[in-house]
């Protein structure tokens, strides 16, 4: 392939992106400058598209549907099952991947980095957005990046090493940071975090930026974006929509089976409700309850699931099907987690249905809170029973 039709294809890429404030030139011209296809490997699994079809992309035995995925808006997989297993049609558990273009110019808008900078990035990947930070910092920037896994690590070293980028790349657990270089002026978060690590406000100068991917385990995510105050106190609101793989160390436990004990109750509220919530109520329930809440759709039936992520031995299933005035209602431990989840909905619906953009949060050194319109109005998470 010549450089003109790799430009072709860059090009065509950022028009699929959708304008937003947040996707600047600036990162444009950075995607122009730093190609996607050297940080892609030669077979992956494509999720194509919003609904996110998944696709296996051979570059040897179909070049062109490889490179077609390669410079469309779609999510890379790139491994699976933290490397126990292989990629392969069906693959179900990415646990590394080359985010969907889209997604990246969104949190490097957010960020707006500049030259000159310090930024710290966790979570390495395919090293695409080092290089792309790289990029945007310039020669008398600084960019530090960590991923916790040894075989990602020492992949996406050689694909920055090609691209003739050259960020600081280290091996360890990004919740820690990096203490040495610091003070950070921007801090890149390409993991899922339900928690925010203070390290990261510690090894942040006032005035500095953190972005990442808040994802409480209740709908898919939401960008966040952090300033570090001289306290070091930090504030920010939520901009947009972001859905990252977790960070290994904030994954939730998977629920433990049935053991028969569950009660078999009913519901009128349809779960199609929670499940189809919009973004402002997916922060106020996970904000109000802690919860996590998943569900699949089978044919014309909705399962779903809530959990007490704290103790997975408490979960609860409900279950749509067309056709009824009452939904089945599994309810395994003492712990009422689908009442508690639709009282919070409804609260939400209370204060007026607002939108993701009005709530926020706060960190300081004893955790974090949500709030709505300003850091005065918390919203307050009760404790689970028996705490």
């Amino acid at each position: 392939m010549t450089p003109q039709n790799v430009g072709q294809r860059i090009e065509q890429m950022i028009s699929e992106i959708p304008p937003a404030a947040q996707r600047t030139e600036r990162i444009f011209d950075a995607m122009r400058a730093v190609p996607r296809h050297p940080f892609i490997p030669g077979y992956a699994q494509a999720l194509l598209g919003a609904a996110e079809v998944e696709q296996i992309i051979d570059r040897d035995a179909d070049p062109e549907t490889w490179w077609n995925a390669v410079y469309s808006d779609s999510v890379i997989v790139t491994q699976v099952s933290d490397g126990a297993g292989e990629i392969m049609p069906g693959s179900n558990d990415p646990t590394s991947s080359a985010s969907a273009p889209s997604t990246v110019a969104d949190l490097l808008g957010w960020l707006d980095p500049v030259p000159g900078q310090s930024v710290l990035e966790v979570g390495t990947g395919t090293g695409w957005t080092a290089a792309l930070l790289s990029h945007l910092v310039g020669e008398h920037g600084a960019v530090t990046t960590i991923e916790v896994d040894e075989a990602v690590a020492e992949q996406a070293a050689k694909n920055v090493a090609a691209a003739g980028a050259q960020p600081h790349m280290i091996i360890g657990d990004g919740a820690k940071g990096c203490p040495d270089r610091a003070p950070f002026d921007r801090v890149h978060v390409t993991c899922g975090v339900r928690i925010v690590p203070y390290a990261w406000l510690e090894q942040t100068r006032p005035g500095g930026v953190i972005v990442l991917p808040y994802c409480p385990g209740l709908g898919n995510g939401h960008g966040l974006r952090l300033t570090v105050m001289p306290d070091g106190i930090a504030h920010g609101r939520f901009p947009g929509f972001a859905a990252y793989m977790m960070m290994r160390s904030q994954r939730p436990p998977d629920a433990i089976p049935d053991d028969g004990n569950g009660q078999d109750l009913t519901t009128r509220i349809d779960p199609r409700t929670i499940a189809y919530a919009p973004a402002g109520a997916l922060l106020a329930m996970a904000a109000l309850t802690g919860l996590q809440v998943t569900f699949k759709e089978e044919g014309e039936q909705l399962f779903l699931w809530v959990m007490d992520q704290s103790d997975p031995g408490v979960w609860t299933l409900i279950t749509y099907a067309p056709g009824h005035q009452e939904y089945e209602v599994y309810q395994l431990g003492d712990r009422p987690l689908w009442d508690e989840v639709t009282d919070a909905y409804f609260r939400w619906v209370s204060w007026g249905e607002p939108g993701r953009d009005r709530f926020g949060m706060t960190v300081t050194p004893g955790g974090q809170r949500i709030w709505l319109d300003s850091p005065g109005r918390a919203i307050q998470r009760p404790l689970p029973h028996g705490r």
